[in-house]
């Protein structure tokens, strides 16, 4: 699966970096603080986020201003700067009505779009999410670990690093522990880490949640040490949410531990119930003869068998049989048996 980079210009000049993958309903992603669009991609620790979103959704993400790709000559981390530059890309990025993910300390600024553009967002995720970025934490702890930042933030050995990783994902492999912990000297510098981080945690959006009016699903593991009980607190304040308490210690949920499925079919359900489901009856006789098969467990190559058809025949039949469902990835033909027994 391969990703298209952009570049636009905010309205005070800084070149922000976006990406597209995927195909469905589109979902801009409002990521954590720490993303580069290019460094990713290649991650054992965010590669499968992309690979399965992008299997449900045109995914859209985006490198905040100070990070990855985008301009890095920055002063200016506030929560207002940061939505005025979310609006200036969604125009960019030619969306209308979208469903937006707002993960981790991003969770703040998709909560603030979706509360000043109602008409736009379709629907809303939160995941490991927060509403106030420092509620919670302690003056002095804060205070020495920006200090641990200024001290160690860009060092070829990853120390301090490595103290931000265990917090993150408890459960990584050193192979995964070591890509985070370059992730940090990759993404941004040492001033960009401690201006954000600052910003963010002068931020507090919790007056807002009560006039979100977009369905919202908020999924949070519940053993996280970074933003810990925050997915009760959100769920309780943004009407009719949903909570789905993740069985993880992971504040990133890892491919291989079973937390990272129930969240890809919840995410999956939640944009599919936002969309109508196209009618069997758009098929022609022979998609819907072929899907007949499929339901009735007959492989692609017994199909061809049965009706006298090449095996690329059939295979030609079912994509368009996918296309005309709305269906994509590698649990379309799955998806496209349950519409014929249900």
């Amino acid at each position: 699966m391969d990703q298209e980079v952009r570049f636009c210009r905010a309205d005070d000049g800084v070149r922000l970096a976006w990406a597209r993958h995927g195909s469905g309903p589109p979902l801009l992603i409002v990521s954590c603080w720490l993303s580069h669009l290019q460094h990713d991609w290649h991650s054992p620790v965010w590669r499968h986020f992309l690979d399965d979103l992008g299997e449900v959704a045109t995914v859209v993400r985006y490198d905040e201003r100070g990070f990855g790709l985008s301009d890095w000559e920055v002063d200016d981390f506030s929560l207002e700067r940061r939505l005025a530059d979310l609006e200036t890309l969604v125009d960019a990025m030619g969306l209308d009505r979208f469903s937006v993910m707002g993960m981790s300390g991003g969770a703040p600024v998709a909560l603030a779009y979706a509360h000043a553009h109602p008409d736009r967002v379709e629907r809303l995720v939160l995941y490991g999410g927060m509403a106030a970025g420092g509620a919670d934490d302690d003056a002095d702890a804060e205070t020495a670990f920006l200090a641990m930042i200024r001290a160690g933030w860009q060092r070829p050995d990853s120390t301090f690093r490595r103290v931000f990783t265990t917090a993150f994902i408890p459960g990584a492999s050193e192979e995964q522990m070591e890509w985070m912990d370059e992730l940090q000297r990759t993404s941004t510098n040492t001033d960009n880490a401690v201006c954000s981080r600052i910003a963010r945690h002068q931020t507090d959006v919790r007056p807002l949640l009560p006039g979100i009016s977009a369905p919202t699903l908020v999924l949070h593991a519940d053993g996280d040490r970074v933003a810990p009980a925050w997915g009760q607190r959100l769920a309780a304040d943004i009407p009719d949410a949903r909570l789905v308490l993740l069985d993880s210690r992971n504040h990133v949920l890892l491919a291989d531990e079973p937390a990272w499925q129930v969240f890809r079919d919840e995410v999956a359900g939640f944009l599919a119930d936002g969309r109508p489901t196209p009618s069997l009856a758009g098929l022609s006789e022979r998609e819907r003869e072929i899907l007949r098969l499929a339901a009735d467990g007959l492989d692609n190559t017994q199909i061809a068998d049965r009706l006298t058809l090449s095996v690329r025949t059939v295979e030609r039949h079912l994509q368009n049989v996918y296309l005309k469902l709305g269906l994509s990835g590698r649990n379309a033909r799955t998806a496209a048996v349950a519409r014929v027994l249900a």
